[in-house]
Parts: structure tokens; C-alpha cells; sequence
């Protein structure tokens, strides 16, 4: 990471960095995805309960009764498939030490199934009044949490070891969920925002498994649109959040106080309109312990701050939007940090992927996917294989080192909105638009 101020440097003299544009010209490389792909069979196995459906069987149907039907890419090489979403599939996360997934989506669901079985076995269903737009399990794996685009949170207890899944909780505090995160280090506790700028964090008890609130604020004045824990190596003694919003602001909060940390509006970043809508937390082991965040807008502004008083480190806009272009093309979906090299990843709208050293805040490369990059992550382990879903209904496998493509998974013939990775980055699991999730052998 580059080499972050000390104590004394950080507020950096009170001025907000310059400004500054990313050109092709100060691009290491540029990479730009070919259709050539590996081509498969779709898989299909029996159910325990039910005959099991081709997906894609109505559309090869269609297509013979129709020779004009829009053709579908039917090339997959995905080892399994859970297919009883009958909407989009909004989101995907997994049990911490079970091979259990839960998926949520726009039918107002979310399932749980098996990871480890062909194909995947139905385990539970949560019944929500809207679409299911994020979740997690708890640290222990004892609490699963979901929350839908009512406002609706459900909390639900394991029991039998994580066989069955009984609700314990129901929480309903805004009109709409827009992001919920549950701490990673700490059993219990979650934090949610809202179309309306609040943000909340409560906690499980772990005796009774009600919810006691630890925080509610109303100072973002739009759309609350992401929220991050930092501190979290500190557990329950240190309980901070970070969240955004597009009306400018990023704030930090002490949770159990209620307090600010620090705030960053307009005046900080030298007046720059900067509707911010993504945030991705720096790991600690390559910030010489220092917090930071980085923070994306919609309209391509880009943000690293210093968490510990709100010191902008760097700013800049990553993207000139060409005459033909839509004004949210150049909107930062999703970042991403290597966990174990000074690299961090931002995908835009437009399909543009920028891979940053962060030494020198240089792009090293810059990756071009057919449509809007959805998600980006790196792997655990490695640390340099970058991961990024496309709502081209693909998958691909970048070598961050050196640029080259490693994979690609496909299967899906509508975007993938979300992933997730399990058994040490060697699976991959999607959330699908067309309302499939498919689970792919990583090489």
C-alpha cells in the first residue's frame, strides 16, 4: 500500500488532494475480453422431490417455433445448479463452516441449499414480503439474516446443528433496505441503511435471540447506499461502521456511542459533486494498521480515506466519459482489495475494470468486459486472481500481475448480479438474473 501519513501528516494540511484524471496513456495495460469461451452441457440431475426442469428448455422451444426469437448463449460449464428461485436472484452468501447457501431474489424468498451435494439439495425457505436484496450469517453460524425491499429484517436461530432453521426475530424500521452487513468478528450484530439515509445496527441476543438496537442516525440526507464495519480486528470493544450516501457524505460512526468519527462532505473534497454508492474497507495488513476506506460515486469520483479522522488520501474522477456515453456509465459499482498485494480493483457500469497500484495510485491495468461489472473480489489465498461477475451473464478470472485472463465461467444467459466463493476460492456460487444459481469448478 502506499505509504500512509502518520499521525501528524494525516489531515495532510487541511487541503483535499487535487483532482486528477486517469488517461489511457498512464494505462500499464489494457485488456479487452474475446468471445472465446468454453463451450459444455448444461447439467441435469434428479431431485429428491421433484422432476428437475432444463431452464433453458422453453427458449430452445421457442426458438425452433420461431426462427427470429433472439438466440441464447447455451454454453455452460457449471458443475450444478439450483434453479427454485422464480425470479432474479438479488444476492448469494454462505454458512461459515457448513456447506449450506442461501440465496434471496425477487420472488420474495430466500432458500437454503446445499453446496457440497449434485445436485443441490433443498434445505428451508424464508418467506419475505419483498424482494431479498442482502443478508449473512453470523461469525458463529448460529443467526441467519436477510432483509428485503419492504424494510422487513428476519433473523433466524439454528437448530439441529443448522438442519433446520426457526425464526426468532422480525424487525421492521424504514420502507426499504438498500444494504445490510453483519460484522464479521462480532456474533450478532448487524448494521442496515435505508432509502431514507438512516442507518441502524443492532444485535442478536444470544440468550433469548431478540434484537437489541445499538444504534439508529439520521444524518445522511438521501439514500444510505453502502456501509462497511472497520475496526473489526478490535471485536466487541471497537464496534465502527462507515457508510455512504449519494447526497455527498461518508461518515464514520462509533456504534455504541452514537457518535461521529468524522464526516466527509463536499467542502472536504474541494466541492466535487461525488454521489457516493460503493465503499470497500483496505485490510488492515497492508495499511501499516491504519483504517481506510475507499469510496466510489456514481459518477466516477473516487475517494481512499483515512478512517481514523476522515483524511482524504487521495481523489480523483477515473473516467472521461466520451459524447456517446450515459452519464452513469462511469458509475464505480464495485472495489476490491487484494488481501496480500498493494492492488485494488474498481469496475464501472461501462464494463471498464481499473486495477490500481497502491503504491502509486498508478493503473496497471485496465480490463474491458462486454457490460457493467457487478462484483469484483480477489482471491483469499492467493491474493492476485480478481474475480468479476458481468451482466453479460458471465464470470471471469483475471491474473492481476500480469493481466491475462485465467477463466471464465459461464452458463448464465442473464447477468450475474452476485457471487460467492467457498472450500478455499476452488467453488464458485452465482446469483442469476434469469433466477438460477450455478456453481462452478475453479481451476
Amino acid at each position: 500500500m502506499s505509504e500512509y501519513p502518520t499521525e501528524d501528516q494525516q489531515h495532510m494540511s487541511g487541503e483535499a488532494p487535487e483532482e486528477e484524471f486517469i488517461t489511457n496513456q498512464e494505462v500499464d495495460q489494457e485488456v479487452i475480453d474475446d468471445e472465446n469461451y468454453q463451450d459444455g452441457d448444461f447439467p441435469v440431475d434428479e431431485d429428491d422431490e421433484e422432476e428437475p426442469q432444463d431452464i433453458q428448455r422453453d427458449d430452445e422451444n421457442d426458438m425452433e417455433q420461431d426462427e427470429d426469437t433472439l438466440e441464447i448463449d447455451m454454453s455452460n460449464n457449471s458443475m450444478a445448479y439450483f434453479d427454485k428461485h422464480t425470479d432474479s436472484v438479488f444476492t448469494v452468501f454462505t454458512h461459515p463452516t457448513l456447506p449450506l447457501v442461501c440465496s434471496g431474489g425477487g420472488d420474495n424468498a430466500a432458500y437454503l441449499w446445499t453446496s457440497h451435494s449434485q445436485p443441490p439439495k433443498f434445505a428451508g425457505s424464508v418467506s419475505h414480503t419483498e424482494s431479498v436484496i442482502g443478508g449473512g450469517f453470523t461469525p458463529d453460524g448460529q443467526y441467519l439474516v436477510t432483509a428485503d425491499m419492504n424494510g422487513q429484517i428476519l433473523v433466524h436461530k439454528a437448530t439441529n446443528g443448522g438442519a433446520k432453521w426457526k425464526e426468532c426475530a422480525k424487525l421492521q424500521e424504514v420502507e426499504e433496505v438498500v444494504w445490510i452487513k453483519i460484522h464479521p468478528t462480532v456474533s450478532g450484530v448487524f448494521a442496515f441503511g435505508s432509502t431514507d439515509g438512516s442507518v441502524w445496527c443492532y444485535q442478536v441476543d444470544s440468550k433469548t435471540g431478540q434484537l437489541e438496537q445499538i444504534m439508529s442516525q439520521f444524518v445522511h440526507q438521501a439514500d444510505c447506499t453502502m456501509g462497511e464495519f472497520i475496526n473489526v480486528e478490535e471485536g466487541d470493544s471497537n464496534l465502527s461502521l462507515v457508510t455512504c450516501s449519494v447526497d455527498c457524505t461518508i461518515i464514520g460512526w462509533s456504534c455504541y456511542t452514537s457518535q461521529q468519527i468524522f464526516k466527509v462532505t463536499k467542502a472536504e473534497i474541494k466541492g466535487i459533486e461525488a454521489p457516493w454508492v460503493s465503499l470497500s474497507k483496505a485490510p488492515i495488513s497492508m495499511t501499516k494498521n491504519t483504517q481506510v476506506i475507499a469510496c466510489g460515486a456514481n459518477n466516477g469520483v473516487l475517494s481512499i480515506i483515512n478512517c481514523t479522522n476522515g483524511a482524504v488520501l487521495q481523489l480523483s474522477t477515473v473516467i472521461e466519459l466520451k459524447e456517446d456515453q450515459d452519464d452513469l456509465d462511469g458509475s464505480i459499482e464495485s472495489i476490491a482489495w487484494s488481501p496480500k498485494l498493494s492492488l485494488m480493483a474498481i469496475g464501472l457500469v461501462c464494463g471498464e475494470i481499473l486495477l490500481y497500484d497502491t503504491l502509486t495510485w498508478r493503473v496497471r491495468h485496465k480490463f474491458v468486459l462486454p457490460d457493467s461489472v457487478t462484483k469484483l473480489q480477489f482471491d483469499e489465498s492467493t491474493g492476485f486472481t480478481l474475480i468479476a461477475a458481468c451482466i453479460d451473464g458471465k464470470v471471469y478470472l483475471f491474473d492481476a500481475r500480469t493481466g491475462s485472463e485465467l477463466h471464465k465461467c459461464v452458463g448464465h444467459n442473464m447477468g450475474v448480479l452476485d457471487f460467492a466463493l467457498i472450500e478455499n476460492d476452488k467453488k464458485l456460487i452465482t446469483a442469476g438474473d434469469e433466477g438460477v444459481s450455478l456453481i462452478f469448478q475453479l481451476p
